[in-house]
């Protein structure tokens, strides 16, 4: 479902596959699971890279697998929160380098990151909540308020459910940059986390400078009193 390659102080975590890299139990633990390890595996200066094969960063959560039950809903958004959650307090600056669409909880995987690269010949950004008849995690919302620019970009994005290419995600500040391709994303990521790298930083400290910076957002995703999406 994922692999784990480190390249000096660098993680490259990449989604496996051409398939649409559905969030379903088994691609979350995945993910978590290589997430311990970059914990463990961590150096007092390092960085991560998150990126996926195929068309797809990834399309959201498995809807066909969870829909059939509540309980299922509720464990897959619980598994994704955990996701997001050890993101949020990885001892390491984070990438995402965005190769192909990313929709829905594939969106917020993405955001969930401290830094958006994103291809632009192909992909984009979709918050398909209002399209497919769900309504959006309250978490979700807490994300995206922190991590986009200004309202009226955010109002598009949640309440427009707007398809956004590479350079509109640029211009509406979603996202830190775009390239040609998807060899030239993850390249301009690896080149970003070098530099990142570079400075040395304590990764605990930065860790807990991103917890302060990103408060509500954490105290959002830890907060189960609005445990899934729901049909309206």
């Amino acid at each position: 479902m994922c692999t784990l390659e480190k390249r000096g102080n660098v993680f490259i975590l990449t989604l496996t596959g051409d398939g649409e890299h559905r969030l379903n139990p088994t691609l979350l633990d995945s993910i978590q699971s290589s997430l311990r390890r970059v914990r463990q595996e961590a150096t007092v200066s390092s960085a991560l890279i998150t990126t996926a094969h195929g068309k797809f960063f990834s399309n959201g959560y498995d809807l066909a697998w969870a829909q059939s039950s509540r309980e299922r809903m509720i464990l897959m958004d619980s598994l994704l929160r955990s996701v997001v959650s050890d993101l949020l307090t990885l001892p390491m600056p984070t990438i995402a380098a965005v190769t192909g669409h990313a929709s829905a909880g594939g969106y917020i995987l993405a955001l969930a990151h401290d830094y958006v690269l994103m291809r632009r010949d192909r992909g984009f950004l979709y918050m398909s909540e209002l399209d497919i008849n769900l309504v959006i995690p309250a978490w979700f919302c807490a994300l995206v308020e922190a991590k986009v620019a200004t309202p009226a970009a955010r109002r598009h994005i949640v309440m427009t459910a707007a398809k956004l290419k590479a350079e509109d995600a640029v211009r509406l500040g979603v996202i830190d940059s775009a390239h040609s391709s998807a060899g030239e994303t993850v390249e301009a990521a690896l080149d970003l986390a070098a530099r990142l790298v570079k400075r040395g930083w304590d990764g605990h400290v930065y860790a807990q400078n991103r917890k302060v910076f990103l408060r509500g957002v954490i105290q959002a995703v830890e907060d189960t009193s609005q445990t899934s999406t729901s049909r309206l």
